[in-house]
Order: structure tokens, then sequence, then C-alpha cells
């Protein structure tokens, strides 16, 4: 196994880390205390063809690999993971789910805006009754002629406010038993600006502050055959198959956090000093520093498992809930030891770690909690279904 990058993707990595340095890491304090980013850095993100990673150019795309992609939003996970969590979203969720399953109309429509960063997309799944059961959504689209009027909520997400279409997960089962949980579930593409659509801004988030969370209320919102993404029913394996990818993008943001901690806390370490010494010179200081290094090589190396297993067309799915368990745990552990390293300086938002703390946390929840991920993992091991 060679785990040298290649020209390309080391070109890439330094695009998205000059990026970071310049644009984001210098604004994501003001950005937090504001609870949100400056919009105009998605049009940067656009530019520089982070908003197409691993797309076809024929659709607008930048190309690239998986390796490529996570090496991004590491770089943008360790300036302010706000910021990630919009490309991992927009891109991860939204424009390769299109690329994947949507019609050549409907390719031609969305991609070359998505990849632009002329358009935004949010992953309009979870609800605000149905998180780790998103097989159990009530959220209903029924046919009224040749058209679908779609009625529910959707909570918690992400660009929501901001997007310009949505990919909405609804179901039309009806009452038909054969097609009841995750069978009566379909994709639609819905644009923000469909009548009957509301979104309402979600406030007082504990981290992601500068990243646009909202809730959206569908009141009979009617759009057209042509906006199903998908077979009817199967939007379930659509929702699944981007959540299986989007995994390891939360992962790849998360080494970014825990390197972001790391960098912080040995460079603090070796100015500070107590008892007369830097206090990186103490033993247990730098038994913090060496279990956050050790975190972050782990959690990097299993995240580039899953997107060497993705380039290679090889399953990936269990792999990928092992690199978002362990990456997201890993961070906040990193984030912890950092604000430990930082003592009272590190409590109060002059410095990184506190942000950086609550930006991880969150990342135990989304995209499958930890413990979802237990069970998928366990039952990969023993091919028993433990929910």
């Amino acid at each position: 196994m060679n785990l040298e990058l290649t020209e390309e993707q080391a070109a890439v990595r330094r695009l998205a880390a000059d990026f970071t340095d310049r644009e984001i890491a210098p604004h994501a304090a003001a950005w937090d205390r504001a609870e949100s980013v400056d919009r105009a850095v998605v049009g940067r993100l656009g530019e520089l063809g982070f908003l197409g990673l691993t797309l076809p150019e024929e659709y607008g795309g930048s190309g690239g690999d998986h390796l490529a992609y996570c090496l991004v939003l590491e770089e943008l996970g360790r300036g302010d993971s706000a910021v990630r969590g919009i490309v991992s979203v927009s891109l991860g969720l939204v424009a390769k789910s299109v690329h994947a399953h949507g019609s050549e109309e409907q390719k031609r429509e969305w991609l070359p805006r998505l990849c632009s960063g002329e358009a935004l997309g949010c992953f309009a799944l979870t609800e605000p009754g149905t998180g780790s059961d998103a097989a159990g959504l009530t959220t209903k689209a029924v046919r009224d002629g040749g058209d679908w009027l779609i009625s529910g909520a959707k909570m918690f997400i992400t660009n929501g406010t901001w997007a310009d279409v949505a990919l909405v997960f609804a179901r039309t089962g009806g009452s038909d038993p054969e097609r009841a949980g995750h069978r009566g579930i379909t994709a639609f593409l819905v644009p923000a600006g469909t009548p009957g659509l509301e979104r309402r801004t979600v406030h007082g988030k504990l981290g992601l502050r500068g990243q646009p969370t909202a809730e959206l209320v569908f009141d009979q919102v009617r759009v057209p055959e042509s906006a199903r993404l998908g077979e009817e029913g199967k939007g379930f394996t659509v929702a699944m198959s981007a959540l299986a990818k989007g995994r390891m993008s939360v992962a790849a943001g998360c080494v970014g956090i825990a390197r972001g901690c790391l960098e912080a806390a040995v460079g603090y370490a070796g100015q500070r000093q107590q008892f007369g010494v830097p206090i990186a010179s103490h033993q247990l200081v730098q038994e913090l520093l060496s279990d956050i290094r050790v975190d972050t090589d782990a959690a990097r190396l299993l995240t580039w498992r899953v997107a060497d297993l993705i380039d290679r067309g090889q399953p990936f799915a269990t792999e990928s809930s092992i690199a978002k368990l362990y990456a997201s745990e890993a961070a906040v552990r990193a984030a912890n030891n950092a604000l430990q390293v930082f003592g009272g300086y590190g409590y109060i938002d002059e410095y990184p770690v506190g942000k950086y703390l609550r930006d991880a946390r969150v990342m135990t929840l989304y995209e499958g909690t930890s413990q979802i991920h237990k069970l998928l993992i366990g039952r990969a091991l023993t091919g028993v279904n433990a929910f």
C-alpha cells in the first residue's frame, strides 16, 4: 500500500490549505459569534472547484478522486467546520445524489449551478420526530394529476435557509402495507422558491453556529413528476447511499478539527511558561499532545481507507461507519485535551479550542449517532440486525 499523495492530490491539498489560512481561519471566530459565515465564501469555494470535486467536467464538476475530496474537507474542517458542512451537504449529499440517481435533464439543470456555487443544495431527511429512524419519516407526497403534493416538516437541515434546491424525502406508499417503512419513501428535488415551502432558521446552536441550519415546513408543496429523483419508492436507497459517502465527509472534517487542535495546542504549549519553563516540557502535557496526535493519525488513515475503497469500486459502507465513529469521537477527545493544555485561556473564545470542542460535539450525533454506527458495525460483523 502506497500512502504517498500524487502530485495532483498534493496540489489540491496545498490549494485548500492556502485558501483556509487566508479566507476562512481568520474569520472563524467572528462568523461563529455572528451565527453566519460570509456567504461570499460559497462563490470562492465554487471558483476553486471545491464544490465540484469527484463530479465529471461535462456537468461542471472539477473531477478528482475521493482522497482529494477528503484532503480538502480536512483543511476546511481545520479552519471552520461550518464551512466544511456547507460543502459536505451541497456537494457530498445533494450534487452527488443528483449525479448518481438523476435524469439527464436533472443533471443538466442542477449540477453546473451546484458545482460553481451559484446554487446550494440541502438534504431534507431528518424530521422533528425521526432522526436515527429515518425509515419512519412522516412527510407525505401524494399524487395530484401529473404532480405531487408534499406536506410535512424537516428539522436540523444544513444549508436549509440558503439552499436553492432541497433534496426531500417523503412517504409515497400511502396505506399500502407492502410499501411501509423504507419501501414507501421517494426522493424529490424541490426548488427553494416553490409555494408552500417555509424555511425557519434554527438559532442558539452549541456549535457550527456559522452554518445555516433550518426547519423546513411543507404545506401542500406542488412539484411535477419531473422533480422525482430516482424511482418511486426507492428514496431510502438514495438517502442511504448518500449518507454512506457523507459519513466519510464528516470523518475527514473531524480529522481537520483534531489537527487544528493539535497545531493550536503544540503552539501554545511551546510559548506558555509555568514553573520557569514552557509547559511543553512537562510530561503530562506531552501526554495530552501525544494522545491528540495518535487520534488524528488514526482517524485520517481510517478515512483514507474509505476513499480508497470508493475509488476502487469496492464495498465501503461498514468502513465508512468505522471512520465516522472513530473520527467524531476522536475530534471530541482532541478538543478536550487541547482545552486542557490551554487551561483557563481555552475557555474563552480568544483562542480556537473552545470552538473546536463545540463544533466537534455534534459530529457524534449527525449522519448517524455513535450508537447507531456501533449497531451498524456489529450487524456487519454478526449478520444480525440489532435494531
